[in-house]
């Protein structure tokens, strides 16, 4: 591009062969059981998209199993089965590979009018319809996946908030007896109000030490604790003559949580106990009493996906509880949890008493353990194995509780985050792990909601969202969502799940026929489509896994130096958990870990438990056999004091401590004092990225090898939308390990879906050095592999090392250069030989202004068209009579051309495709629009059209005031500046 526009270059024209994309001599890319039995499962069942010798048209056209999906919001089952097929041809028409069905309609306030008991989850006529759309999915090669139960979290109608299956709470009450006292009355009932059911579990009674209280915990002397006799639910106690004693009583009860914004069912269903095998039997249950229908499971052969279950939102004022926890938690800990009973317990999510702070802290992590262990084999690990019965995965976010969701997203087929609620990228990375030591393929994501964002949500926003979450390992993008039709009282563009939502503008967002931007869809889902298939190729490659002692994701929380220095710098890194290292696949080879081939272990302390260096004992032996094999392992921190988590037993810490010795004594292995150190230990033990930037950058890359190809995503972004400072353009230069020393390197556009060979690079060895130039949020893919990939016929002819033209790239296997402004270029070739080439006088720039702009109006009462002739452009609603519109519009313009030129669009509201002379050219990337007309323009006068589609959310302010008039007008439209910039080349 020219100087101007320093963003980098647009995709090359169809017609043109293989060739690679520079700009002045640079690559540019302008354009995303036990824990072990548990996690050891069964194999994943998935479907295969890997090619054994990549070609143009397998990467311009990826199979279904690679296309997004989306979420299907269904009004409980008030839906017409022939309307349910025409959403499906709509969801495949679109480029779409499946869809979730849920029943959710946060929208609707009056939930009768949905008749639960005859259109209910889980009823005939829900059964029906689920037919419908696995039969109609079937026929046009769709997925459909089912979520559990009706919203979330996993719910069925066959259980009451008393029933063993229904999930469960502690809560606790107290009173203050005065030391030397006697206390005669009531047991202290609950302190958070609940259900009447309940059962008093245990009553102690403990002094109160000042010294250990906090701002918000009343301090507790261990030693005082004990159990108080009680006479049904009287109490007589006689406190000792020292200090002030509290009485502590633990009650049982239900939680009588719901799945949210129900009735979804008559009767109404409750929230399952997550952390016993009751509670999931419960879910099994009716699955296979009430839904698992003969025709269905005869569907679900042919168009079933998984089985899918939402975060793990279990609201509770008082502690988490199974009735099962107190021996569970004795076998798996090895002491009473009544020892520790006071200091786990919640009252409003908070915690109300303390012990001394390490002891606190210590139970809490034992209490918070075993709960895991718990959810993931009575929950997760049951649920995946009769997925597997039926043929289908299990796919689930693993989080929202405070429990180990790296190991929890090895045991699942598919763990999935969610671009709303994840901080950062290392949410992402901690699944990531999860799935890559266990040898899973997929990593999901609920893709789009945004607070306030109905109708107004963009792609380009989604687009911005979800580029660096890809280079986190992210390869399925379930789009949040896809609305039913219609619903009893929704206005138009028709119901909604979201929004309304309190009665003004939800989330978003709802795609579809609806949207204007719909007749572009396919350019966006064949983009993500092409992403996850590089993304699924072959196996991952990250240079660092982080062991983390605390598995939590959805916490923002990273990791030291590699979060903040490592990863500007080129370094990638993934998080492992103590269950992932028992893994049958946790073995060092070569001096790497697993499957991704870990070039090193970063162990630091646990930044959940006041970064205490803490590891259990069969972590310890795990790491001192993997130093032994060869992996190199950096641990920050006091290590020599090391202790256990949880409550030690006796003799744990001498025993871990004595380990750790052995393990700082290997050759593999440094200690460090500070995160700066960190560099330095991992270049004395030979530990160098995959990916080297020359300085600092926000460019965020994703390896994975195939054989003997390598697959490199590469993105300018992070995954916040508001970065601070916010993301700029970078344009520098990038080495990529390559595992073919022979190999050469191809740009692959997601966007075009062409394959080309890159014509100007440096080799290094084991290593090729390009130049990269993105915008924010812009991605593209670099593959390298031996000549003749993707039918490329360069062979071994001679590439271009250096060029002072604004590119310089392949056609008809020869080099050409390109330049947009007249003059002399060089180039040097591999060869060593340099060439000059002559470009001859160019014409100027020149911004178009004069346009005929007609524009269809999405309305209630059907489309109308507007026609106005501009001088130049502006936002609609800065145009007389568009104020309000939102729809498609077509930009026309008739221009005089000598030669080829790029057509610069500037800024444009959202999507938009280009025509010259009536013929459609490549899609746009919507994060740099700018168009190659080169192969399409003539000597003479041209046509340019430009259609660009809106979101509804201008329209909807007039039509739907009471709920959208408080949006402010959005600036719809092609906004440019539009440039015609001419360009020469010459052949080398």
């Amino acid at each position: 591009m020219p100087a101007s526009t320093p963003h980098g270059n647009p995709p090359l024209p169809r017609s043109r062969p293989a060739a690679s994309v520079t700009r002045r001599g640079f690559l540019v890319l302008s354009g995303a059981a036990t824990a072990s039995a548990a996690l050891a499962g069964r194999p994943l069942i998935s479907p295969a998209v890997a090619a054994p010798v990549p070609s143009a048209g397998w990467f311009a056209e990826p199979g279904a199993a690679a296309r997004p999906m989306v979420r299907w919001w269904w009004p409980d089952a008030l839906v017409d089965p022939a309307e349910i097929r025409r959403e499906v041809d709509q969801l495949a028409d679109a480029g779409f590979g499946g869809a979730e069905i849920a029943a959710v309609h946060h929208s609707i306030a009056d939930k009768s009018v949905l008749d639960p008991e005859g259109h209910g989850w889980g009823t005939p006529a829900w059964n029906a319809a689920v037919a419908a759309a696995l039969d109609q999915a079937a026929r046009r090669g769709l997925t459909i996946d089912l979520t559990i139960g009706p919203a979330w979290p996993a719910a069925v109608p066959t259980i009451t908030p008393e029933s063993e299956a229904a999930c469960k709470e502690l809560a606790y009450g107290s009173v203050a007896v005065a030391g030397g006292t006697t206390y005669r009355g009531p047991v202290p009932p609950p302190a958070v109000p609940g259900r009447a059911a309940r059962t008093l579990l245990l009553v102690q009674a403990a002094r109160v030490e000042p010294a250990h209280s906090t701002r918000d915990e009343t301090g507790l002397d261990p030693a005082s604790l004990r159990t108080v006799p009680v006479d049904g639910e009287t109490v007589t106690w006689t406190a000792p003559g020292d200090g002030e004693w509290l009485l502590i009583s633990y009650w049982q009860r239900g939680s009588g949580q719901r799945p949210e914004s129900g009735p979804h069912t008559a009767p109404e269903s409750y929230v399952v106990d997550h952390f016993s095998r009751a509670g999931t039997q419960a879910v099994i249950g009716f699955w296979e009493s009430r839904l698992l229908t003969p025709a269905i499971r005869g569907l679900l052969k042919r168009a079933g996906g998984a089985l899918f279950e939402d975060s793990i939102e279990i609201e509770s004022d008082a502690l988490p509880w199974t009735p099962e926890l107190p021996a569970e938690f004795e076998r798996r800990r090895g002491y009473p949890l009544t020892d520790v009973l006071p200091v786990v317990v919640l009252a409003d999510e908070d915690p109300v008493f303390a012990f001394d702070p390490v002891l606190t802290r210590h139970a809490r992590k034992d209490y918070w353990d075993t709960v895991s262990e718990l959810f993931n084999e009575h929950h997760f690990t049951a649920l995946r194995d009769w997925a597997h019965s039926l043929g289908l995965r299990l796919r689930a976010q693993p989080y929202g509780l405070q429990t180990d969701a790296i190991e929890a997203a090895a045991i699942l087929d598919v763990p999935e985050g969610e671009s709303l609620g994840f901080k950062n990228l290392d949410d992402y990375r901690c699944l990531a792990g999860g799935r890559d030591m266990a040898g899973r393929e997929v990593l999901s994501c609920e893709a789009g909601a945004y607070a306030g964002g109905a109708y107004t949500t963009t792609w380009r926003r989604l687009l911005l969202t979800m580029g660096g979450a890809y280079a986190a390992g992210l390869n399925q993008t379930v789009l949040h969502g896809f609305s039913y039709a219609s619903a009893p009282g929704a206005a138009w563009p028709g119901f909604a799940a979201f929004t309304p939502y309190g009665g003004s503008v939800g989330y978003s967002e709802s795609w579809g026929p609806r949207q204007p931007t719909w007749e572009h869809v396919t350019d966006i889902s064949r983009y993500f489509a092409r992403i996850h298939l590089i993304m699924r190729q072959g196996v991952p490659r990250v240079d660092v896994a982080v062991f983390r002692q605390t598995g939590y994701t959805k916490t923002g929380i990273g990791a030291t130096w590699f979060t903040g220095t490592g990863v500007p710098s080129g370094w990638s890194h993934q998080f492992v958990s103590g269950p992932l290292l028992g893994l049958p696949g946790a073995r060092v080879t070569d001096g790497r870990l697993g499957r991704p081939a870990y070039k090193a272990l970063f162990v630091e302390g646990d930044r959940f438990g006041g970064n205490e260096c803490t590891m259990t004992l069969h972590v310890a032996e795990r790491l001192l056999g993997f130093a032994r094999a060869g992996l190199p392992i950096v641990l920050l921190g006091a290590w020599e004091s090391a202790s256990v988590p949880g409550v030690p037993r006796d003799g744990e810490n001498d025993r871990l401590r004595a380990l750790v010795a052995d393990l700082l004594a290997e050759p593999t292995v440094r200690r460090i004092d500070s995160a700066d150190e960190v560099p330095g230990a991992l270049e004395a033990l030979g530990v160098r990225p995959d990916v080297r930037y020359a300085a600092p950058s926000t460019l965020l890359t994703m390896r994975r090898v195939a054989g003997r190809v390598d697959y490199y995503y590469l993105c300018n972004g992070k995954h916040q939308e508001n970065v601070k400072p916010p993301v700029t353009a970078i344009d520098h230069e990038v080495t990529l390990a390559r595992t073919d020393r022979g190999g050469v390197p191809y740009l692959l556009d997601p966007w075009t879906g062409r394959a080309e060979r890159i014509a100007r690079y440096i080799e290094d060895g084991d290593a090729i050095r390009l130049r990269v130039t993105l915008r924010p949020g812009q991605a593209r893919i670099v593959a390298v592999g031996r000549p003749g990939l993707f039918g490329d016929r360069t062979g071994k002819r001679p590439h271009a090392t250096a060029t002072t033209a604004d590119l310089v790239r392949y056609e008809d296997g020869r080099l050409v250069v390109r330049a947009t402004a007249p003059g002399t270029y060089t180039t040097t070739l591999s060869t060593g030989r340099t060439v000059t080439s002559r470009i001859g006088p160019l014409p100027e720039p020149a911004e178009l202004r004069a346009w005929r702009l007609t524009v269809r109006d999405r309305r209630p009462d059907g489309e109308r068209t507007h026609t106005l002739d501009l001088d130049g452009l502006a936002p609609w609603h800065d145009l007389p009579g568009l104020e309000d519109v939102s729809g498609v519009g077509t930009y026309a313009a008739t221009v005089e051309l000598d030669g080829p030129a790029y057509l610069e669009l500037g800024e444009v509201t959202d999507t938009c495709r280009v025509r010259v002379n009536g013929r459609a050219l490549d899609p746009v990337d919507l994060l740099h629009p700018v168009v190659d007309l080169g192969p399409h323009v003539k000597r003479g006068r041209n046509t340019i059209e430009v259609e660009v589609a809106t979101p509804l959310g201008n329209r909807l302010r007039q039509s739907d005031p009471s709920v959208y008039g408080s949006l402010p007008r959005q600036p719809y439209g092609l906004l440019g500046p539009v440039r015609l910039v001419p360009y020469g080349e010459a052949r080398i």
